[in-house]
C-alpha cells in the first residue's frame, strides 16, 4: 500500500515535471534570476544604510577594500582603484583651487576614452557638480545647443578635442563659458590647463564631500530628439547605482577582466561597463577607440574574460579577416545590446562556442530594462511572470502610420497580443524614475502616455517596438517615431532634414531609415524635392554634411521627388518610403547613392544595387 502510494506520488511529480517543461520550459531559470534580482536588491539596501548610496559612494568603497587591485588598463598604463581615487582628489582639488566649478555646477565633459575621463568625471562628483557627457562626433551646431539645453557654463575638453570648441570660441565667450582643457598648456588664453594644475595637488581624500539625495539628478547624456537636435536626458543617482548591476547579473565576478571599446560618454560603456567594473571590484581594460583588427590581440594580450559589444561591433568582428588570436583568447562572456540572431550565431561559431552572449535592452531615460539570460538566440529578455514581478511593463497596440498607442472609444490603450509587435510602455515608480529632459518640458511631456488603462497612471512612452512571443520572449523590432538607429548611434530624422534643407537647391526632405541586408539597424535615406530649375549637386551636399553632420547621420540614399506625401495634417508620410526603400526596381524616381570615396552621390543603378545588398559594397 505504501509502496503503491509512494509510486502514485512519484508519478504525479513526474508527471507535473514533464508538464512544467512542456509548458513553462523556463520556470526555473526565470525563478533563479528573480531571485538573483531580490538577493542584490537586498545587498543595494544594507550598503545603502552603511552609507554607500550614489556611484561615487560605490568606487570610494571599492578604492578602501581593494586599493592595489588593477582597476583601469589603457594602452601603456595601469591605475589601481587607489590611484584613480588619488588623481580624481587631485583634480577636485585643482578646480577648487581655482574657485569653480562647486557643488550645484553643471559641467560639460568633451573627452575621448581614456584614464582621465574617469578621474575628471569622479573629481567632479567629489564636488557636487552634476557632469553632461557630450557626443565626441558633435557639429559646432550641436555643441551650443547642448551647452544651452543643460544649463552648463563649464567645459571640460580633451587635448585632442580642442578644435571643435575653437570653431565656437567667440560664441562661448559672449556666454561667458570657463574652458579647462586636459592638457599641460592651453592652446590660447581662453582656456585653462588642467593637467599643470593637478601635479601640485593633494591626492589626499576630500573631507567634505556633498550629501546626495539618491531620487536626485546625478548625469546628463544626450540622446537624439524629434525637435531637429539631442536631447539632455536626466539620469538620477538611483538609476546610475541600479546600472551598475549590469554585469553582475550577467555572470561576471571581481575576476573577470572586462574589456570596453565604446565611447564613454554613452550610457553603455560609463554606467553599465565602467559602473560595473566598479560594482564587481574588477579589473577593466579600456580602449581609446574600438578596433577590428586589434580586438582579439588585446583580449590576449590582456587575457580579457568578459567584453561588452554593441551589435555593430559584432558585425564589424566577424566581417574582420581572420587572425589566429580569436581563436586563442580567454573570452567566456559578451554582454551587451543590439546583436542580431543571424550575427550571433556566426559569432558563436567563429570566435568560439564556449561564449556566453548575455543580450540586453536599456535606455538612458529610464529604468525600464531587460536581460536575456538564457541560452536562446535572438531575444533581449523575458516576460514571464517573475519578469514582470520585478519590472512592470506593457505592450501597446499602435498605428503603424501615426506611431501612436490606438485607443479605445473610452480613451484607453490596448494591450498587443503575444505575437504582435507592441510599443514598449513601462509605469512611472522609484525603480522607473523618468527625470525629463532639461531644458525641454515639451519634450519630457512627449514621451509621457497618461490615462493609459485608468484614469490617472502615467506610463513612460520608450518609443520602441517589442514582441512578446509564446515562450514569453521579449524581442527588439524596430525604433519607431522620429529617429532610427546606424552604427550603434540614433540618427534624429528632423536635425538630418533641417541640415539637408540648408541646401539652396533642395526644396523640401524627408529622412527615413532604410534596411540594408547584414547591416544592424537602418541607413539613412533622403528623398528631397529640388527647387525649380535646379539640378542635384551631389559634391555640394556631401560637402555640406561633411560640415554639419557626423558620419553615421549622413543619408546614405537620395531619392529625387516632385512633391512629398503628407498626411491630412501635413505630417510627412514615411511608411510607404521605408517600404519601398532603396531598390530602383520599385519605384520610378531617380535613386543616389553616396560613394563616399568620390566625395559624390551617383546614380543608383540595378547593379549597383545588387552589390549593395548582396554585401559587395559596404555602407
Amino acid at each position: 500500500m505504501i509502496l503503491l502510494l509512494f509510486s502514485s506520488i512519484l508519478a504525479g511529480l513526474l508527471a507535473l515535471l514533464l508538464y512544467q517543461r512542456t509548458v513553462y520550459p523556463f520556470f526555473w531559470v526565470d525563478l533563479i534570476y528573480y531571485l538573483k534580482l531580490r538577493r542584490y536588491g537586498k545587498s543595494l539596501q544594507a550598503r545603502m544604510k552603511s552609507g554607500i548610496i550614489t556611484y561615487l559612494d560605490c568606487f570610494l568603497h571599492q578604492a578602501r577594500k581593494n586599493p592595489n587591485k588593477p582597476f583601469i588598463i589603457f594602452e601603456s598604463q595601469t591605475l589601481s582603484f587607489r590611484d584613480v581615487d588619488r588623481r580624481s582628489n587631485q583634480i577636485a582639488n585643482a578646480f577648487r583651487a581655482h574657485g569653480s566649478p562647486g557643488q550645484g555646477d553643471i559641467v560639460a565633459m568633451l573627452m575621448c576614452n581614456e584614464p582621465d575621463f574617469i578621474c575628471v568625471w569622479l573629481g567632479l562628483c567629489k564636488l557636487g557638480c552634476e557632469v553632461a557627457f557630450l557626443n565626441t562626433n558633435i557639429k559646432a551646431k550641436s555643441l551650443l545647443h547642448c551647452f544651452g539645453i543643460c544649463g552648463a557654463k563649464t567645459l571640460v575638453v580633451g587635448a585632442d578635442l580642442v578644435h571643435l570648441v575653437e570653431e565656437v570660441l567667440p560664441d562661448l565667450k559672449k556666454d561667458n563659458m570657463a574652458l579647462w582643457v586636459v592638457d599641460h598648456t592651453a592652446p590660447s588664453e581662453e582656456f585653462t590647463s588642467l593637467l599643470d594644475k593637478v601635479e601640485s595637488m593633494s591626492g589626499e581624500s576630500l573631507s567634505d564631500l556633498p550629501k546626495v539625495n539618491i531620487m536626485s539628478n546625478f548625469l546628463f547624456i544626450f540622446t537624439s530628439g524629434t525637435t531637429g537636435l539631442s536631447k539632455a536626458a536626466r539620469v538620477g543617482h538611483l538609476k546610475a547605482v541600479l546600472s551598475m548591476a549590469f554585469f553582475e547579473m550577467c555572470g561576471a565576478t571581481s575576476e573577470d577582466i572586462i574589456y570596453i571599446t565604446l565611447p564613454l560618454y554613452h550610457m553603455s560603456a560609463s554606467l553599465l561597463g565602467i559602473g560595473g567594473c566598479i560594482q564587481l571590484g574588477a579589473t577593466c581594460v579600456l580602449k581609446k577607440k574600438f578596433s577590428a583588427s586589434q580586438f582579439w590581440k588585446d583580449c590576449v594580450k590582456h587575457d580579457v574574460t568578459v567584453v561588452q559589444y554593441i551589435g555593430e561591433l559584432c558585425r564589424y568582428l566577424y566581417n574582420h579577416p581572420t587572425v589566429p588570436e580569436e581563436r586563442a583568447h580567454r573570452v567566456r562572456l559578451a554582454a551587451g545590446s543590439g546583436l542580431r540572431s543571424d550575427i550571433w550565431r556566426q559569432f558563436l561559431q567563429r570566435f568560439g562556442s564556449r561564449i556566453k552572449i548575455r543580450e540586453g535592452y536599456g535606455l538612458t531615460e529610464a529604468g525600464i530594462g531587460f536581460l536575456n539570460y538564457t541560452e536562446e538566440v535572438g531575444p533581449i529578455g523575458r516576460a514571464g511572470y517573475f519578469n514582470k514581478l520585478s519590472m512592470p511593463f506593457e505592450l501597446l497596440r499602435h498605428d503603424p502610420v501615426s506611431y501612436e498607442a490606438v485607443r479605445t472609444p473610452a480613451g484607453r490603450c490596448i494591450r498587443a497580443q503575444k505575437g504582435e509587435a507592441g510599443i514598449l510602455v513601462a509605469p512611472l515608480s522609484a525603480m522607473n524614475q523618468f527625470l525629463g529632459y532639461a531644458g525641454s518640458q515639451v519634450q519630457s511631456e512627449k514621451k509621457l502616455l497618461r490615462g493609459v488603462f485608468k484614469d490617472g497612471d502615467v506610463f513612460f512612452n520608450t518609443g520602441d517596438l517589442l514582441l512578446h512571443d509564446d515562450q514569453d520572449f521579449l524581442y527588439f523590432r524596430d525604433r519607431i517615431g522620429d529617429t532610427f538607429r546606424w552604427k550603434g548611434e540614433n540618427v534624429s530624422t528632423t536635425e538630418v532634414s533641417e541640415a539637408v534643407g540648408l541646401l539652396d537647391f533642395i526644396q523640401e526632405a524627408n529622412i527615413y531609415g532604410v534596411t540594408i541586408p547584414g547591416n544592424e539597424g537602418r541607413a539613412g535615406m533622403a528623398a528631397i524635392v529640388l527647387q525649380q530649375d535646379h539640378k542635384l549637386n551631389g559634391s555640394e551636399l556631401y560637402d555640406h554634411l561633411v560640415k554639419t553632420l557626423p558620419a553615421y547621420a549622413w543619408p546614405r540614399f537620395l531619392r529625387i521627388q516632385t512633391s512629398l506625401d503628407v498626411t491630412e495634417t501635413f505630417k510627412q508620410q514615411k511608411v510607404k518610403l521605408v517600404t519601398e526603400g532603396f531598390d530602383p526596381d520599385v519605384t520610378h524616381d531617380l535613386l543616389y547613392f553616396l560613394d563616399v570615396s568620390q566625395k559624390d552621390y551617383t546614380l543608383l543603378t540595378v547593379s549597383l544595387y545588387q552589390d549593395i545588398v548582396n554585401g559587395k559594397i559596404k555602407v
